[in-house]
């Protein structure tokens, strides 16, 4: 697909979910992780569907000699998303009086899912980046979680204003994590997943294969 789908399309909404009951692991241990974002979500974010840390693994394992995946935040309770989509469209709207609530819930899902049919909410989404051998991260071109606006679009993965490194790092984590069967979300190169409505949407698969789960189902 060449056009960028956002979450907000309908198109996203309307795949069905096949909940494959598969549980959510825990992935220290198994990958780097960066606790940057444990304040908010007092642990749950470093969880995952076990068929997604399954092919995280696959992915580090393509990487070139000396790099690694450095986890950020996986798994994000309902309740954390429906805040972080409520935030943003907060700022929109006071930085965008004039638009309606349809522009203001397009313009948002830019950068936080909608609640209902969030990745994150499913345990099929990562926010991830590389480091290099000695957990130092390396240049992706923008601080992860840059918003469009204070990037100036350049958390897009394909933006042509970083530079020709971090353009090389996005490629190098994009061909490893492709390869092994997840989908990115354009408007964010931190962002990939596997098994949830967007990745069902773009692969062509038939339903998705993770629905939101509830913290309680740690």
């Amino acid at each position: 697909m060449s056009e960028i789908i956002l979450m907000s399309d309908a198109r996203v909404a309307a795949v069905p979910v096949e909940e494959s009951g598969e549980p959510l692991v825990d992935v220290r241990g198994r990958l780097l992780v960066d606790d940057r974002k444990q304040e908010d979500s007092l642990g749950a974010e470093v969880f995952l569907r076990r068929g997604v840390l399954d092919r995280l693994l696959r992915a580090q394992a393509l990487l070139p000699g000396g790099l690694r995946l450095l986890f950020v935040e996986g798994y994000r309770p309902p309740a954390l998303q429906r805040r972080y989509f409520e935030e943003y469209a907060e700022e929109l709207r006071v930085a965008h009086p004039d638009w309606d609530a349809a522009r203001i819930r397009t313009a948002a899902s830019r950068y936080v899912s909608p609640p209902e049919i969030a990745p994150h909410s499913a345990g099929a989404a990562v926010d991830l980046t590389l480091a290099d051998a000695d957990g130092r991260e390396l240049d992706l071109g923008t601080a992860m979680n840059a918003n469009p606006e204070e990037s100036d679009g350049a958390c897009y993965t394909g933006a042509g204003n970083i530079t020709e490194e971090a353009r090389a790092n996005r490629a190098v984590l994009g061909r490893a994590l492709s390869a092994a069967g997840l989908v990115n979300y354009p408007t964010e190169w931190w962002h990939w997943s596997y098994g949830d409505r967007y990745w069902a949407l773009v692969t062509g698969a038939p339903a998705a294969l993770y629905g939101p789960k509830e913290a309680a189902g740690l």
